[in-house]
């Protein structure tokens, strides 16, 4: 039985009108969101009107409706009658779906999803690349050597590149500016523009192939549902009257545009409803979101503001360390643009009757020495073998800021037995299985390569032998093999096989590899969708392995299509680059939007993103790598991940291009370098926050540690987490 605390009864007491609601971790905002839904649908609508409730992932939209409907079930009522939960994107396509006509689209348009639109992306940006391979040259820094220079043209600049326009292409979008416009805009401005220049021709490119396709992306829908609305005052009155009551979630993470469009559907005089928690805005750096939106909307005359700000979550020594966290930044912080990071606002704890107790129990341990990123791991993986055994029922997450670490941990709990499941963009098997692939392909594609041999008979023997570890007899075999043919096709007395290992079993593997092999060279003409298909097959076994494979193929297939020029060792190559490259990732391949609930994991370790883990909580959290790279502060030894290590001057490509951008739209002024100076400081505040969600996702246990990092020059310990260590120092005098 839901008991509200006060803050959550006034939220239960709205009737009508704004309201803005700011909610700490653990405040309980989903839960009272779901009863002011049930108990607007139970006395406030009509039959013919819905509530609407607006989420930010499809995970939370089935949770909403779980919650909402039993709560009516538990009233008599109806469960599934009287609302309506969206996410912003889902309900755009509502909207635009019922009158495409409204916006020039035909009734059966397609909406392409996120793998397909970045593909689109990609052959683009590698199209306009292609046709302009000196463009970088100028952006580089001098004394780049032969190596590095390679490098940067066929690894590091398409990456950036593409990382760029995406930005700029959401911008655009959330800005409505079409290509035409911006190319219009941009004959008329000097070479300084270049990057504008560019993102504006490749997104020309992209938006004609979705032409083509009779299709639009996601980002277009937000702007295609405002046109409609526009369009027609009597679709807007109809769409009011059905959704007299809106419900915002996550509304933090909002850009300007969807806050356009629930305000369009609000009315002047309407009701709304907006709950989120600015401290937690941490997807502003990839995203349109804009965590100023909801500040400004809480300080607003009209705006009935609600401070949810009491949470059972967490242990009295962890709500202390981060509200200690939000008091530093906004007093004490060196950089005074990150004095603005938080809404100060703290975490109290629940008072003593209610029914979600704050944990009794508390460790805060804050690892002050520096440690190798292998130290790290190391120290942290011996820890858990210490304490799982004696906490067989709770809950354990290590949290990292990038998927790159992350797979690292995994690595290691799965080297010593620790069972392990991952929230990174692309699960170890999931890896696993697309290098097996790419691999096994190569060697299909280049038979004559020796590596290539050694590769494939390696992936395919992990794939039967479980935790195979270390080179196998018959894989050092393979590797001396100078000639495979005379391995792989053998003719009269040319039998590399013939002077081999003696054992049976070593013997044995060699053979059925070389029948295997055989059959895959003979697949080789196939077409590539066929030709992975029918290796996956003699690879694979597991469904989810097999599932994987088939996306595979279909990626494959649209890419040769896309590029009939292409063979077989271009189309290996692009696996390569899906499988091993950290900035093109495997997240669409297997990773769905489903919920994920801790508490199905006692006795494992979850590894996770501090930015997947937002929204969830674990008994005890180690929070990893808390340095100067990570977690910059603004300080002149500081490095910034969005600033190119080949680029001259610091820059920052995205930041540079949506300052072009917005000069272009806007009016504003643009100095070259100026935005990536903003930029830097925008990061700063949202690690800040990063950090706060990683801090506020354990209930009783806190571990903080920082490596040195791995570029020549050690990282230091990020300046927030020198002072967190202080205040713990200070702490310490004063109790002893």
């Amino acid at each position: 039985m839901f008991r509200p605390r006060r803050a959550q009864r006034r939220v239960l007491d709205y009737r009508g009108g704004y309201m803005g609601v700011a909610a700490v971790p653990g405040s309980g905002k989903t839960q009272t969101l779901s009863a002011l839904a049930a108990d607007l649908v139970a006395r406030r609508i009509a039959d013919d009107q819905e509530v609407l409730i607006v989420t930010l992932v499809n995970s939370a939209v089935g949770n909403f409706a779980a919650r909402i409907a039993q709560d009516l079930r538990e009233r008599g009522l109806p469960p599934q009658a009287g609302y309506r939960v969206r996410t912003l994107h889902g309900l755009a396509h509502d909207i635009v779906r019922e009158r495409p006509g409204l916006v020039g689209l035909a009734d059966d348009f397609q909406i392409v999803d996120d793998r397909t639109a970045a593909q689109i992306m990609d052959d683009a940006v590698m199209t306009w690349l292609r046709t302009h391979p000196g463009f970088v040259d100028g952006l580089l820094k001098e004394g780049l050597d032969r190596s590095a220079l390679a490098k940067v043209r066929t690894e590091s600049w398409p990456n950036d590149c593409r990382d760029m326009v995406s930005a700029f292409v959401r911008r655009a979008k959330d800005l409505r500016a079409r290509p035409e416009t911006l190319l219009s805009s941009l004959s008329l401005r000097g070479p300084e523009f270049a990057l504008a220049r560019l993102a504006a021709e490749v997104y020309r490119d992209y938006q004609q192939s979705l032409g083509y396709r009779g299709a639009v992306d996601f980002d277009d829908l937000v702007g295609y549902a405002i046109d409609a609305l526009r369009q027609d005052p009597d679709y807007l009155a109809r769409l009011r009257l059905r959704w007299p009551f809106i419900l915002e979630d996550e509304a933090q993470d909002s850009s300007a545009l969807q806050q356009e469009l629930l305000e369009m559907l609000a009315g002047p005089g309407g009701n709304w409803v907006r709950v989120g928690d600015p401290n937690q805005a941490v997807y502003q750096t990839f995203t349109t979101a804009n965590p100023e939106l909801l500040r400004r909307f809480l300080a607003r005359p009209e705006v009935q503001a609600v401070e949810m700000d009491q949470s059972g979550r967490s242990a009295l020594g962890i709500i202390a360390l981060a509200n200690a966290l939000v008091d530093w930044a906004c007093t004490a912080h060196p950089l005074p643009e990150a004095r603005l990071a938080f809404r100060r606002q703290h975490i109290r704890p629940t008072d003593p009757d209610d029914p979600q107790p704050n944990p009794e129990r508390c460790e805060v341990y804050l690892y002050e020495k520096g440690l190798s990123p292998e130290r790290e791991v190391e120290l942290i993986v011996r820890s858990l073998l210490r304490w799982l055994p004696e906490h067989p029922d709770e809950t354990v997450a290590i949290l990292v800021p990038d998927n790159t670490r992350g797979a690292r941990f995994s690595d290691a709990l799965r080297a010593r037995g620790i069972p392990c499941v991952e929230l990174l963009n692309a699960s170890a098997p999931t890896r696993d299985a697309a290098r097996a692939l790419c691999d096994v392909l190569r060697l299909v594609a280049r038979p004559e390569e020796r590596g290539a041999l050694r590769r494939a008979f390696a992936a395919w023997r992990r794939t039967r032998v479980e935790r195979a570890a270390g080179e196998s007899p018959a894989e050092r075999f393979l590797g001396r093999c100078e000639e495979p043919h005379t391995y792989l096709w053998p003719f009269g007395d040319e039998d590399y096989l013939r002077a081999g290992p003696a054992e049976p079993q070593v013997r044995g593997e060699l053979m059925a590899f070389r029948t295997l092999a055989q059959r895959w060279q003979r697949a080789a003409p196939l077409p590539i969708d066929q030709l992975v298909l029918t290796v996956a097959q003699d690879l694979f076994a597991a469904p989810q392995e097999l599932a994987l494979a088939y996306q595979l193929a279909v990626v494959l297939r649209d890419y040769a299509e896309a590029n009939p020029g292409w063979r077989l060792p271009e189309l290996v190559a692009e696996l390569h680059d899906l499988a091993a490259n950290p900035r093109r990732r495997l997240a669409w391949l297997s990773e769905e939007d489903n919920a994920f609930n801790p508490d199905e994991h006692k006795g494992e370790v979850v590894v996770a993103t501090m930015h997947r883990a937002k929204g969830l909580e674990w008994d005890r959290v180690y929070l990893t790598a808390l340095n100067n790279y990570d977690f910059p502060g603004g300080q002149s030894h500081d490095t910034y991940r969005g600033e190119p290590w080949y680029l001259e001057g610091n820059l920052n490509l995205s930041a540079e291009a949506l300052a072009q951008l917005e000069a272009l739209v806007l009016g504003r002024p643009y100095v070259p370098g100026e935005a990536s100076q903003t930029a830097r400081n925008d990061y700063v505040c949202e690690r800040l926050r990063l950090l706060y969600v990683g801090i506020t996702r354990a209930r009783k246990d806190l571990i903080m540690t920082w490596n040195t990092g791995r570029s020549r020059q050690a990282q230091q310990q990020a300046v927030a987490f020198i002072a967190l260590c202080t205040r713990g120092r200070a702490d310490a005098r004063g109790s002893a």
